[in-house]
Formats: C-alpha cells, structure tokens, sequence
C-alpha cells in the first residue's frame, strides 16, 4: 500500500498503516457477511427496532480490536459494540466495524469500516473503507487526506442551493430540531439526501459531493474518522468533541468553508448548546 505521507512522525505513520490494513481487511470480510445477510443473527438495541446489531458488527469489531492491540497494547480503544478501555492513553482508536448497520442488513450499499484515532485528545487520523464502491477515504491531521490515490476537497459552494446537504436524526434525541432544519434549507433552495451511514456523509463532504451534513446527534464513532478528513480537505466542522461528546455524541455538522456559517444559522442554537 503506498505510503502519502514520507515524512510522518514514526508513531503516526506505523498506526497510519495498521488503520488502513485493518479497515481493509475489515471491509472485505465484511462484504462476505453482507452477501450472506439474509442468514445472519439480528438483534435490536435498548428495544429500539431502529438500532440493530448482527454478528457481522461483533466479529469485525473483534477483528479490528485484536489488530490494533497486538500492534499497540498501549493504545487506548473506544468501539461501538465492546466499550472503552484504557482512554487515558495518548492514543485512543475509535471505531465502528459497520456504520450504517441497517442499510447493510436490508441490501443497500451504505455502510463502511470506520477507524479514527486521537491522539491527547484531538482526533489525528481517520480511515474509512467503503468496500461497495471500492473507495478507501484516508488522511492524518496537518499533512492531507485522499481517497485511495485523490486528494480530497471540500465543496467550494457558496450558498446551500449549490449542491446537497447530508441529514439525518436521532430517535431518542434532539430529533424535535431536525424537521425545522429541514424547512430552512428548502426555503432557502437547499435539497437534501440521508443515506445511512454517517461516516460515509461525512468522507462525502470531504470529497464535496456534499456542501454539508448536519445530524441531530451523533456518536464519536461515527464520525471521528470522518472529521480528520473533513479538515485536511478544506472543511469546517463544530465543536463535536465537547463535554462528553466521545462517549455520549452530539449534534454535528460539517461542511464546505463557504457554506458552513449559512448551515449553523439553520440549525440554529442546538448545534453548540
């Protein structure tokens, strides 16, 4: 796998590489299950019919989880589906062996491996595997971010009727903020799209097929590889990581530099509050 980044600090470029083989290889077992998702076991969240796991998510967590530590045992770990550990560490992965759970399980191509990594606390590098399409999203704090081979760029649009806005919601929470959203943007001539994978909303506005995305709240492993490339690309997100965000999420929105400002005046006062 080529290496973007030559002059990469020792420890950031030996866990930059671990993260993209991982998600990878992650990505491709993965797709086995999804060719055979009809015989999975299914199991609902909390009693939330919305919020499922499978076996898929279990054994590809465990997969990345035994990965990063045997390579490095001192690292911290935050993952969807197995908790936290060890979260004073330097480093602390986060990670979610299938984002977009839902879409995986009823045959839609809208999910990913996502695996980001903080280093003292700020997010420092951020891999995302889509296998359906093929596509490797990928960047480190302060030297770039791709998608396999490109670079990434935000959208340079200048009002949100330039292109599409990325949304989505959150049943128990901050879902009485999402339809007013949504009026704002189409009076304002925005058009909108979800498609079930916040990591992957995210990757996109990285690479400006999308001006923004906004989500009532959303969880760290969601979009914590995301928002390294979102970044490196030119684009703006909010203040996500604040209070208890890593463990308990937050409203989001990232977007195009341009864009960004008309966006959070849409949102309004929830997205920071």
């Amino acid at each position: 796998m080529n290496n973007p980044i030559p002059d990469l600090d020792p420890r950031l470029r030996q866990r930059y590489q671990l993260a993209r083989e991982l998600a990878e290889e992650a990505a491709g077992k993965g797709l086995e299950f999804y060719r055979k998702r009809v015989s999975l076991k299914v199991e609902h969240k909390a009693g939330d019919q919305q919020d499922v796991v499978s076996i898929a998510d279990r054994e590809l967590e465990l997969f990345i989880r035994d990965g990063l530590q045997q390579a490095f045992p001192e690292d911290g770990i935050l993952g969807e589906e197995g908790g936290a550990q060890n979260l004073d560490a330097s480093f602390v992965w986060v990670i979610d062996p299938i984002d977009g759970t839902a879409c995986f399980l009823n045959g839609l191509h809208n999910w990913c491996v996502s695996i980001g990594l903080l280093q003292e606390g700020e997010p420092c590098l951020g891999v995302i595997a889509d296998p359906n399409h093929a596509e490797l999203f990928h960047g480190v704090r302060g030297h770039g971010a791709w998608v396999n081979d490109e670079p990434l760029s935000a959208s340079e649009a200048q009002h949100v009727r330039e292109g599409l806005t990325g949304v989505g919601t959150f049943h128990p929470e901050g879902k009485q903020h999402f339809m007013p959203f949504l009026q704002g943007l189409l009076d304002e001539g925005g058009m909108f799209m979800r498609n079930g994978s916040g990591a992957l909303m995210t990757a996109y506005v990285a690479a400006g097929r999308l001006i923004g995305y906004y989500e009532t709240r959303l969880k760290s492993w969601d979009c914590l590889a995301g928002l390294v490339l979102v970044q490196e690309a030119g684009g703006r997100c909010n203040d996500f990581l604040r209070g208890e965000g890593l463990l308990e999420g937050n409203p989001y929105l990232v977007a195009g530099a341009s864009v960004y400002d008309q966006l959070s005046r849409l949102v309004g006062p929830s997205l920071d509050g």
